[in-house]
C-alpha cells in the first residue's frame, strides 16, 4: 500500500484534470519500463512470530540498519516508516510486512538484480536482528489477533472501517502479501486492450503463483486464500470491473469508477482526516464535512486512485494485482508473463484473440474459481492449466521478439523458466507445500519458515 503522494497540492479546478492524470501515463515505447513490487512477512527465528514496529529487534530497528545501504528514511510522526533510493521505496504494510517497490526499469535482467540486491540487503540487516524474511500469498502460522499493527495514520483509518464493509479486509491488510508488476501505456486505445487483456488473464496469474493454503497452521481449503480474501473484503473497490470490456471504455470511464469509489482518507500537514465512507465527488464541490469548503489537490487525488483495490488498477500505468508473493525467481517471473504478454504487439494481439471471446460469466467463474481450485480449475473443453500453457507460450514468443540481452547474451526468456514447469506439472506452489506438511512436515508448518525463507 502507497505512502502519501507526491503530487501537487494545487486545488481541482475541473473535473478534466482527473481524467488528464490517467492521460499523463502515456509514453513512447521507447519509454516503456517495468516496475515490479513484492512484500514478504517477517519473522523472528526464535519463535517464528512476526516482529513489531518498536524494539531492538523491530520493524524500524530493521529500516534504520537498511539506510547503510544508502537507502533515506521517511519519517511520519518522527517514526522510520519508509525509505527511498534511486527510484525506489522500502515501505510497511499494515502488520510490517515489507515491501519493495522497484524503481523503472528497461529490463527484465534489471529487475532481477534488483530484486536481489534488495533481498541480500534485508538478509545482511535481518541476520544482525535474529530476523527472517518468507515470500507467500498468506501467513501460513499466526492468527489476525497476533499480528502486529504499524504506526501509520492511514493503516488506522482503514483497520477502524474494514469490518463494516467485508469479512476479511482485516485479514487482507495483516496476513497476505503478493507481487505486481506495473507497465506502461502508449495511449489511450493501447491501455484499452491492456486492460482487458490483463484482467480476462489474472486469474491465470493467480493460478500460476497460488501459494497460500494454510490458516494458523492447517489447511485451508485454498491454493490462493489471498486470492479469496479479496472476494470479502470491500465490494466498493475490488473485483474483475465488467465495465472495462464496455464499449466506450477509456479514461473517463475509469475516472467515474473511482469518483464513486468510497473515500478513505485526507492527508494534510502531516496529518491523515478521516473520510472513510465518504464521497469524492462530494469533495470536489467543497461540501466534505471532515474538511468544510476544502477543495482536493492533484496530490488528493492520487492518494484517491491509491484505495481502489481491483484485480488490475489503473494509476498513470497499470498494476497487475492478482499474485500470491513467492521465492526470488518468482519475483522475476511475474514481469515476465506480464512484459511478455504486453510489450510486444504481435503478443498482445494474440493474448487478446485468446481471451475476446470469454464471456462475463466465464471470467467470473475463473476469478471466483482459481483461488480454490488453481491451474485444476476446469474451462470449457479442458482446465486452467490448459489456458496458462497458452498464455505463456505467447509470453515467451513476446519476450524472444523483444531480444532485451544481458552482457552474456542472454534474453529474457529464462525468467519464465519457473511458470512454465508449473504449468507443465499442473502443480501450483501451494499444492507442493501441501505434499512437504502431510509428508516430512508431518503435519506442521513450522518448517515452511527454514525451508523457504529468502
Amino acid at each position: 500500500m502507497s505512502g502519501p503522494s507526491t503530487a501537487s497540492d494545487a486545488p481541482i479546478s475541473d473535473r478534466r484534470q482527473l481524467v488528464e492524470v490517467l492521460a499523463s501515463g502515456e509514453k513512447p515505447r521507447s519509454d516503456w519500463r517495468i516496475g515490479t513490487e513484492h512484500e514478504k512477512f517477517g519473522f523472528r527465528l526464535d519463535d517464528l512470530r512476526p516482529p513489531a514496529f518498536d524494539g531492538a529487534r523491530g520493524i524500524e530497528a530493521l529500516l534504520t540498519g537498511l539506510t547503510r545501504f544508502g537507502w533515506a528514511p521517511y519519517e511520519e510522526d518522527g517514526r522510520v516508516i519508509a525509505l527511498t533510493r534511486e527510484g525506489a521505496s522500502v515501505t510497511l504494510e499494515p502488520a510490517g510486512q515489507l515491501e519493495l517497490s522497484g524503481a523503472p526499469l528497461e529490463t527484465l535482467h534489471q529487475t532481477c538484480r534488483e530484486v536481489g540486491s534488495h533481498l541480500r540487503e534485508v538478509r545482511a540487516v535481518a541476520d544482525e536482528l535474529q530476523l527472517g524474511f518468507l515470500g507467500m500469498g498468506f501467513q501460513p502460522k499466526w492468527a489476525r489477533a497476533d499480528m502486529p499493527w504499524m504506526p501509520k495514520g492511514r493503516y488506522q483509518i482503514m483497520r477502524a472501517y474494514m469490518p463494516k464493509v467485508g469479512n476479511l479486509g482485516l485479514d487482507m491488510m495483516t496476513r497476505t502479501c503478493t507481487v505486481q508488476v506495473n507497465l506502461d501505456y502508449a495511449s489511450e486505445a493501447d491501455m484499452v486492450k491492456k486492460f482487458r487483456v490483463s484482467l480476462a488473464l489474472q486469474p491465470i496469474a493467480t493460478a500460476l503463483f497460488a501459494d497460500s493454503p494454510f490458516t494458523e497452521g492447517q489447511p485451508n481449503g485454498y491454493q490462493s486464500y489471498r486470492s479469496h480474501i479479496w472476494t470479502d473484503t470491500d465490494p466498493d473497490r475490488t473485483g474483475m470491473l465488467d465495465f472495462v470490456f464496455g464499449d466506450g471504455f477509456g479514461y473517463e470511464r475509469y475516472v467515474d469508477y473511482l469518483l464513486d469509489v468510497p473515500m478513505y482518507f485526507v492527508h494534510r500537514d502531516g496529518h491523515y482526516h478521516d473520510a472513510s465512507g465518504k464521497s469524492f465527488r462530494d469533495f470536489l464541490q467543497g461540501r466534505l464535512d471532515v474538511l468544510p469548503g476544502a477543495l482536493p489537490s492533484l496530490r488528493d487525488w492520487n492518494d484517491h486512485m491509491t484505495t481502489a483495490f481491483p484485480e488490475v488498477r489503473l494509476k498513470k500505468y497499470l498494476e497487475m494485482r492478482g499474485a500470491d508473493s513467492g521465492p526470488w525467481s518468482r519475483i522475476c517471473a511475474l514481469p515476465a508473463f506480464w512484459v511478455g504478454l504486453l510489450y510486444d504487439d504481435a503478443a498482445l494481439d494474440a493474448a487478446w484473440d485468446l481471451v475476446r471471446d470469454f464471456t462475463l460469466e466465464e471470467r467470473h467463474a475463473l476469478r471466483d474459481g482459481v483461488p480454490r481450485h488453481a491451474l485444476d480449475l476446469p474451462f470449457r473443453n479442458g482446465r486452467v492449466r490448459d489456458l496458462a500453457r497458452a498464455a505463456l507460450t505467447i509470453a515467451h514468443e513476446g519476450l524472444h521478439r523483444r531480444a532485451r540481452a544481458d552482457a552474456c547474451g542472454t534474453d529474457e526468456t529464462g525468467f519464465l523458466a519457473p511458470l512454465l514447469e508449473i504449468a507443465e506439472s499442473g502443480q501450483a506452489p501451494a499444492q507442493r507445500k501441501l505434499e512437504l506438511f502431510h509428508g516430512p512436515w508431518q503435519g506442521r508448518v513450522d518448517p515452511v519458515f527454514r525451508e523457504f525463507a529468502y
